[in-house]
């Protein structure tokens, strides 16, 4: 007797929610102004290079595309990352798909992923992360799509994806090594002994190769940034809250949902690789950056998926299943709009400071300020016949913004980290330098730094980025070149 044939459609329901998530995104895109990442990366963009020490080269290259198109505007560089979490929340109904969802669990996994708190601030910010959910995304779609439907050429796919993936950031290696694992322990040697894991290897290499050729002509600062983030996110708060963390990221009332997806791939066996892979997934992040809880986030959609199977044959198998399907979509929808204002922008900037919202809303705030202040510094200095030659510091986060949105009459802008430290000092003076939350750094190799002020972040608002404290420092004790080594760090 023929097997019946699938029925493998999304709803049209999850492209509704699929599009009204893109359209709160775009809705809030311009929000309280850019993010310190996101002028980081502009401005990276303007140095494309096939790496830098603290990425690969794909979202510099993204940013400077997007503001080439669309120029220098929030909602420019963030309209593709909110298409990326769109295409995530479509995909995760997918992989519902081919979990075993029918109809209902498909729509509950687009809609559980849609209200992810994680999801709704990572795209909100153009940095790594969109793309880099959206890649490990799609590896595990291509993976378990290959492996339970016997449809060995998703190998390519996976790997494509892959390596477009690593070009975008290196945690994606934690996502193969992972998956490799499970394959191994959970003794799927049917799998590994085919041709198509091994062609998606190489096309994932091929992809990556240019970054990796970077690093290695540039002494391996990714292995540097990885034990600095290891030191920056491993205090004993971090490891009690880590776990707690990696759950809730999901929403507060998806919690049951994403456990009961943890369990079905477990007592699933041909899934029991990907339960493998979450599971080694999140204890590395747990023993080795538990301060940086989303590094499960890529996970998510499969996870979910998993737990929207489980879900639908719970209604099923209980009575008034209207009620209780009711209850979880109302839950995980009454928990949404509580998180949201944590996530996006939806208090007025005035309000800010009275309001709980997330640390990367508040550090969106105050750059254009922080620009024009030391705009103004410079002219008063200038004015007063003591015009700097460079502006230094701290962080890449100052540099950034003078750079983006400093405007024409600045002197060169410097500093020491990351990316910035790489750029050098190019050509610029050292004889009066105007330090930007840099004195600390300076003052060792300098015969004086004066105080000028401190920059205030407006509105009230206490962000990372706040009492900025600027000099001037004169009488180098050596010129840029000799003191750069001394002034650089990579965190």
């Amino acid at each position: 007797m023929a097997e019946p044939a699938r029925d493998d459609r999304l709803p049209a329901l999850v492209w509704v929610i699929a599009a009204a998530f893109v359209a709160v995104e775009l809705a809030f895109s311009a929000g309280y102004g850019f993010q310190q990442d996101e002028l980081y990366f502009i401005q990276a963009g303007r140095h494309l290079a096939f790496g830098y020490v603290d990425q690969p080269p794909i979202a510099p290259l993204l940013a400077w595309l997007a503001t080439a198109l669309g120029g220098l505007h929030p909602t420019a560089v963030r309209a593709l990352p909110a298409l990326e979490g769109g295409a995530i929340v479509v995909l995760a109904a997918r992989q519902a798909v081919i979990f075993g969802a029918g109809r209902i669990g498909r729509v509950l996994a687009a809609l559980c992923m849609a209200c992810a708190p994680v999801l709704i601030g990572a795209v909100h910010i153009a940095n790594t992360t969109p793309p880099s959910l959206l890649a490990w995304t799609l590896v595990v779609l291509c993976v378990s799509t290959a492996i339970a439907r016997d449809r060995p050429r998703w190998w390519l796919g996976a790997g494509v994806a892959a390596g477009l993936g690593l070009q975008t950031n290196n945690l994606l290696t934690l996502l193969l090594l992972a998956l490799a694992a499970g394959l191994l322990l959970t003794r799927r040697f049917d799998v590994l002994r085919t041709r198509w894991p091994w062609l998606a290897a190489g096309i994932a290499a091929v992809i990556w190769a240019p970054n990796v050729v970077w690093q290695a002509t540039h002494g391996w600062p990714a292995f540097a940034m990885s034990a600095s983030l290891h030191r920056e996110n491993t205090s004993a708060g971090d490891y009690v809250g880590g776990l707690p963390a990696q759950i809730l990221y999901g929403g507060l009332f998806t919690a049951p949902v994403l456990i009961a997806g943890v369990v079905r791939l477990w007592r699933t066996p041909e899934l029991r690789y990907l339960a493998v892979t979450v599971m080694l997934t999140a204890v590395y992040v747990l023993a080795w950056v538990p301060g940086k809880p989303y590094y499960t986030s890529g996970l998510l959609p499969a996870v979910l998926a998993a737990g929207s199977v489980a879900t639908e044959r719970w209604f099923a198998w209980g009575r008034r299943p209207l009620v209780r399907r009711t209850l979880v979509v109302g839950a995980v929808l009454v928990a949404t709009l509580a998180a949201l204002p944590t996530v996006l922008p939806v208090w007025p900037v005035r309000d800010v400071h009275a309001r709980t919202t997330g640390a990367d809303l508040r550090n969106m705030i105050g750059w254009p300020q922080l620009a024009s202040r030391v705009a103004a510094e410079t002219s008063a200095l200038t004015a007063a016949g003591t015009p700097p030659t460079s502006i230094f510091t701290g962080n890449y986060a100052e540099a950034s913004t003078l750079d983006v949105l400093g405007g024409p009459g600045l002197p060169p802008v410097l500093s020491g980290h990351n990316a910035y430290g790489m750029w050098g000092p190019g050509g610029a003076s050292d004889a009066r330098v105007l330090a930007v939350d840099a004195s600390d750094r300076l003052r060792p190799y300098f015969g004086r730094c004066r105080t000028l002020g401190t920059f205030i972040t407006p509105y009230r608002v206490d962000n990372d980025f706040n009492h900025l404290d600027l000099s001037l420092c004169t009488g180098p004790a050596g010129d840029w070149p000799a003191l750069w080594p001394h002034l650089t760090h990579d965190d």
